[in-house]
């Protein structure tokens, strides 16, 4: 079975990727992606793209080259009480957001600072997944953020990138985020966070891992292409 869905992926206005929107559209066409979200750095990323393109993104099509584009972003949480850096009106015009940690938009914490600003972000009902937790510069207490998703009904990203060329290091933590997804039956998306179009669809470390591990491929949202629209139907979007 292959994946066919990828929601994390960046363009170049995200400040730092190299790729633009209708070259990620193409290559996830060519891969046979079938559901491609853009989500680029929200404000507080330097060099990344203000709110006004956030605002805008119902200007893309929703079918190109056969590939269905979800409108996204990924938001940064800004404290340890879980704000982001998108205000409730932007995040209502979009398909879904991803929130995470990043050094440059906050300063990481304690384990319990850190874990507190995960839990709280989960509470906003725009935010849907969780980016890159198995970070090893923020750690959290994992039991306890696993199970809050799952009271939540979130879902927990397993990002290719974190075992490739993003925060090293992070291997030991994401395969003890995935046992426990699979110990309290988590949704969990694999995402590229692609910051070239060439990386799309690339998720054969996360794949290894689900395989070793043993997870249920229903509790991944990756595998048909309405598994993850069908979740944010349910949430109250529209796609």
């Amino acid at each position: 079975m292959k994946a066919i869905v990828d929601v994390h992926t960046h363009t170049t206005f995200s400040g730092h990727a190299y790729s633009t929107l209708l070259e990620n559209i193409k290559e996830a066409s060519n891969k046979g992606i079938k559901v491609l979200g853009v989500a680029d750095h929200a404000p507080t990323m330097p060099g990344t793209a203000d709110l006004s393109y956030f605002a805008n993104l119902d200007a893309v099509p929703r079918m190109l080259y056969g590939v269905k584009i979800l409108r996204g972003c990924e938001a940064n949480i800004i404290d340890y009480e879980g704000n982001i850096d998108v205000p409730e009106n932007i995040a209502n015009r979009l398909d879904y957001m991803i929130a995470s940690l990043h050094e440059v938009c906050i300063k990481p914490g304690t384990i319990e600072q850190n874990t507190n600003a995960v839990m709280k972000a989960m509470e906003n009902k725009n935010v849907f997944i969780l980016g890159h937790l198995g970070n090893p510069k923020f750690p959290i207490d994992i039991e306890k953020v696993v199970k809050k998703a799952k009271e939540e009904d979130k879902i927990i990203e397993l990002n290719n990138s974190s075992f490739v060329t993003s925060r090293k290091g992070s291997e030991p933590n994401c395969y003890k985020i995935a046992e426990l997804c699979k110990k309290y039956e988590v949704k969990c998306i694999f995402g590229s966070d692609a910051h070239i179009c060439f990386s799309i669809g690339e998720f054969s470390c996360v794949e290894k891992m689900i395989e070793e591990i043993g997870i249920s491929k229903e509790l991944v949202l990756n595998y048909k292409k309405n598994m993850f629209t069908d979740y944010l139907h349910k949430n109250g979007k529209i796609v």
